[in-house]
């Protein structure tokens, strides 16, 4: 980092809050420590969502998608998220071992408000726990039973700045690199890149869940 650089780096708190000033009454109302009706309707017509975690080994932003409600309310101060077949990396579920605290973030397609969701999580595979989750006769893994400490929206400016939800904005895949480019890239060769992309229509199609 150059002397600039340094000379406009802002790490104290007090110089950070004279900057923006503070925050307005409504940003501090919105915030609840437990599930209002308001807030489970926006949760159950939300088909996507990302789960933070933190660990020992690192931060994890894990994208997460059903059909709405995918994420359940049990109760005013529980949500239960059901964790279905991926890569077998984990990250999340090894950061929750070593640290409970989570963060959810929930979308809804066309609607530019967002909830946000902290919390404690810990990991349960109860059979009858994983039945109610059961999607084409396939149970999750497990579920993570989280205990709610903070719930919020956040409005649209993140989603209108972006134009998220237009139909304008969608692109083409074949604009980006392909999975298998970018992993035959960066194994120097070693994963077969266009067996990868054939192959992958067929593999999602037979193991979503």
């Amino acid at each position: 980092m150059d002397g600039s650089s340094k000379a406009h780096q802002i790490s104290d708190l007090a110089e950070l809050e004279r900057i923006y000033g503070q925050p307005m009454a409504a940003s501090i109302r919105k915030e609840i420590d437990y599930i209002h009706p308001h807030y489970q309707a926006f949760i159950e017509a939300a088909p996507f969502a990302v789960l933070a975690t933190s660990g020992p080994d690192g931060l994890d932003a894990s994208p997460r998608g059903d059909p709405a409600g995918f994420i359940h309310v049990q109760d005013e101060k529980t949500l239960l998220l059901p964790d279905r077949r991926g890569n077998n990396r984990i990250d999340s579920l090894r950061n929750i071992i070593s640290d409970p605290r989570v963060a959810i973030i929930f979308l809804i397609p066309g609607i530019g408000e967002t909830v946000r969701v902290n919390g404690r999580a810990s990991i349960h595979n109860d059979p009858a726990l994983l039945e109610r989750f059961a999607i084409e006769g396939k149970v999750p893994h497990t579920v993570l039973k989280i205990a709610v400490e903070a719930v919020f929206f956040q409005c649209s400016r993140a989603i209108l700045r972006s134009g998220l939800w237009k139909a304008e904005q969608q692109i083409e895949r074949s604009s980006l690199p392909s999975l298998g480019t970018i992993l035959s890239d960066l194994s120097g060769s070693e994963i077969d890149g266009e067996k990868y992309d054939a192959d992958l229509p067929q593999r999602l199609k037979t193991s979503i869940y």
